[in-house]
């Protein structure tokens, strides 16, 4: 178990990020089948298809081979976001500047406890070039994997974002953990995290980076040159496979009658307080367009909006609440 003492200046220092490069390398150990699927499995029979148009490169094979569920996983090429909004093009940037001694010091450690590679993924490994081979294997799998799903993505983790740092900043550290992982508990000025170790670390008024993720579980990455992080499943990823497409329309829908079918998915949608980009990914409807029916269902008194943070959640008023119940 990993016990992290907290401080009286954590909480302010407490941050929230998003890390591409983290959901490329844990969705290409899921689309190589290195690790369960779990609840993302309707996403990795989609995906399989787009992993094998680049299997054929022993370099993203070699990447595949390092990803494992439990135990350490080389650093370099899963970056922690230093800010909030970091892009896929900023962290590989961090990959590629790796010095070569640590990536081949940190990729002993993660081939620890691991059968043997196949030849060709051991060459790659034991190759001078090796950081810049698998941060062109890397940005090949961002490529092929991710990006194509990443405007759903990136919303996804967003809303998760906006829901879990509004319970940090307004109740503390105990409601923040709360529901996060049945792994994770706060218990008398400490996080527990019911991973194997005996690790105890403090974070000296430096925080904690969280992240939420989508295609991984509970995470923590405490080594000296990163910020201590905690990595978590990301409330809502049915949404990546989710969507208007393949609805069919109910003739007894009378909601949709009224309001017309996508204001009706939009104000199904907002069960829970949402922002225009997650719910213009959730539905798959341009944000523009989306913005215009939330006018209107605003206008209506439908629904409301306020701001937390940097963000304008959009939430359904009693009024509704009562329509949504009625239909």
């Amino acid at each position: 178990m990993y016990r992290i003492e907290v401080g009286p200046g954590d909480l302010a220092a407490s941050r929230f990020g998003i890390a591409p490069l983290h959901e490329t390398i844990t969705a290409l150990g899921l689309a190589a089948g290195r690790v369960p699927a779990g609840p993302v499995s309707p996403w990795v029979e989609r995906a399989r298809p787009r992993y094998a148009s680049i299997a054929a490169d022993p370099a993203v094979r070699a990447l595949a081979f390092l990803r494992r569920r439990h135990g350490y996983m080389a650093d370099f090429v899963q970056p922690p976001p230093g800010r909030p909004n970091l892009t896929v093009a900023e962290q590989l940037a961090v990959a590629r500047a790796t010095p070569e001694p640590q990536a081949r010091e940190e990729i002993a450690r993660n081939l620890d406890g691991l059968p043997t590679p196949p030849d060709d993924v051991r060459a790659v490994l034991h190759a001078p070039d090796v950081v810049r081979r698998l941060s062109d294997a890397l940005e090949a799998a961002w490529t092929a994997l991710v990006e194509p799903d990443w405007p759903v993505l990136r919303a996804i983790l967003e809303q998760d974002i906006v829901h879990r740092a509004g319970r940090l900043a307004a109740y503390g550290w105990a409601e923040a953990l709360d529901g996060l992982s049945r792994q994770v508990r706060w218990r008398g000025g400490m996080i527990e995290v019911d991973i194997p170790d005996e690790g105890a670390y403090r974070l000296d008024g430096a925080g904690l980076m969280f992240v939420p993720t989508v295609f991984s579980e509970l995470g923590v990455a405490l080594e000296r040159n990163w910020p201590y992080t905690l990595m978590y499943r990301a409330r809502g990823v049915a949404a990546l496979w989710e969507g208007r497409e393949g609805r069919v329309p109910r003739d007894d829908d009378a909601l949709a009658r009224l309001l017309g079918r996508t204001r009706a998915d939009l104000l199904r949608a907002l069960a829970e307080p949402a922002t225009t980009t997650w719910l213009s990914a959730r539905l798959r409807v341009s944000l523009g367009g989306t913005g215009d029916h939330l006018a209107v269902l605003r206008a209506s008194g439908l629904v409301t909006r306020e701001r937390s943070g940097r963000s304008v959640l959009y939430r359904r008023t009693a009024m509704g609440d009562m329509l949504v119940g009625a239909s």
